[in-house]
């Protein structure tokens, strides 16, 4: 089991930056691929971004690649996602999810969510 809680979200300017945090429960969480999916209203859970379980790989929807950076210590039981040059099309709640056989970028594959926080990019 994993409990997972996001935090860092809030209201910015486009072009501004945020830097989203999970923190996750469970003494297996070194073992899982973390993802960050988003939902905007009126519209389906999309793929952000996700890392493998050892920090080495990563991959990013294409709409944010280049501009938004996952990352994870699992020393901390931690998965970050910073967001640059934000975009209005941005906003969203950002969702963190685990799990620790599937490593692909399709939501409903995912076991463990969290509760999710709200990101708003105004223009």
């Amino acid at each position: 089991q994993v409990q997972l809680e996001e935090s860092g979200g809030g209201l910015v300017q486009a072009g501004g930056s945020l830097r989203l945090s999970c923190a996750a429960s469970g003494r297996t969480f070194s073992s899982y691929t973390m993802g960050w999916f988003r939902q905007a209203p009126g519209k389906e859970r999309e793929f952000v971004a996700i890392i493998s379980w050892s920090g080495r790989r990563s991959y990013y929807a294409e709409s944010v690649k280049g501009r938004f950076t996952i990352s994870r210590d699992n020393a901390k039981n931690t998965v970050n996602l910073q967001m640059n040059s934000l975009k209005p099309e941005d906003t969203a709640v950002y969702y963190c999810a685990a799990d620790g056989s599937y490593s692909g970028s399709s939501y409903y594959e995912y076991d463990y969510w969290g509760q999710g926080t709200q990101v708003t990019v105004s223009s």
